[in-house]
């Protein structure tokens, strides 16, 4: 984790959200935009709904969308809306609704904002959030790294991916990485039980995990060095009986992003590698040297508020252009 003293103004810390990274631009009407600019406000009507309700017109928010299930964030849900029609969309935010978690401000009563310290924003944004009931909420920051560390160790159980460090003296500047993410990790004992490509040099790993008597599949690895395919190789055997999973992975099964699944060669699983870097299931994990065999067996703000709050800050700030592109950091 990087030291307070390590970013431009010294580093605020911030949860990392296991969501969609969305820009909420509140003008005469609402509209929900991607990193990449894709315009998602017809994915999302229940916060497009809240944004309308409690953001002032000519107010810009960036955040992430995120939905909870049973206690953890699910980002499963989110994806299921990304590929479904209106009336499931619709139905989709009923049954699981989103939420959305703001960590910046770009504008504020039609003045741009990204000009600013990122300290001077997030004071614009607590004033902005001072009224705002779900699903609109602001996300927690500190400056002390004693808390920012706890953060790392206790908020993993409820889906969260761990830590964004950034500098508290920074401007917004879209399209550049001035942030510093630091990621919670662990290490568990996984089945290799496939690989992608020959059993002699593997590509790479496909895991699993013994979950209610079944050898389910967990992810896979990232691809391997050539040294690490053929060491791997050499441990590697075809199975001595029946294998619990079929040739062919089913889409999705390795990597959700994906819509073809790759065609596996399975050897004996019997044996177990040491998985790193669980945060997410969505990424490939990269995996640690092998271990022993084992037996097969996770408010809204007015703008007269803007206005006073603003009132120190103008001379600092300049009329947003027409034209004005909210391209995400």
């Amino acid at each position: 984790m990087p030291a307070p003293s390590a970013l431009p103004g010294g580093c605020l810390y911030e949860p990392k959200w296991d969501g969609f990274r969305l820009v909420i631009v509140r003008d005469r009407d609402v509209s929900l935009w991607s990193r990449k600019g894709t315009d998602l406000t017809r994915y999302f009507p229940d916060l497009a709904e809240a944004a309308s309700a409690q953001l002032p017109a000519g107010v810009v928010v960036d955040g992430e969308a995120v939905v909870w299930r049973e206690g953890r964030l699910s980002f499963d849900e989110l994806q299921h809306r990304l590929s479904s029609s209106a009336a499931t969309v619709a139905r989709l935010a009923r049954e699981w609704p989103a939420s959305y978690v703001a960590f910046d401000v770009l504008a504020v009563a039609d003045q741009d904002a990204r000009s600013l310290p990122l300290l001077d924003r997030r004071a614009l944004l607590e004033e902005l959030a001072s009224e705002w009931s779900a699903p609109l909420n602001l996300s927690p920051a500190t400056r002390d790294a004693g808390e920012a560390a706890e953060w790392l160790e206790t908020m993993t159980a409820a889906g969260i991916e761990g830590l964004v460090a950034k500098g508290a003296g920074q401007p917004y500047r879209g399209g550049q990485r001035q942030w510093v993410k630091v990621k919670h990790r662990d290490t568990l004992d996984v089945v290799c039980a496939a690989v992608i490509g020959p059993l002699q040099r593997p590509e790479a790993l496909v895991v699993g995990l013994p979950v209610d008597g079944e050898l389910r599949i967990v992810g896979r690895s990232t691809p391997l060095r050539a040294a690490a395919s053929r060491a791997l190789g050499q441990l590697l055997q075809p199975p001595e009986g029946p294998h619990p999973w079929p040739a062919q992975v089913k889409p999705g099964a390795l990597d959700r992003f994906n819509s073809g699944g790759p065609r596996c060669h399975r050897p004996d699983p019997r044996r177990t590698d040491r998985c790193g870097d669980l945060g997410r299931r969505r990424h490939h994990r990269p995996l640690l040297p092998p271990r022993r065999p084992i037996r097969p067996g996770e408010a809204r703000a007015t703008r007269r508020r803007s206005e006073r709050l603003l009132a120190p800050l103008r001379p600092l700030l300049w009329p947003i252009p027409p034209s004005a592109s909210w391209r995400a950091e």
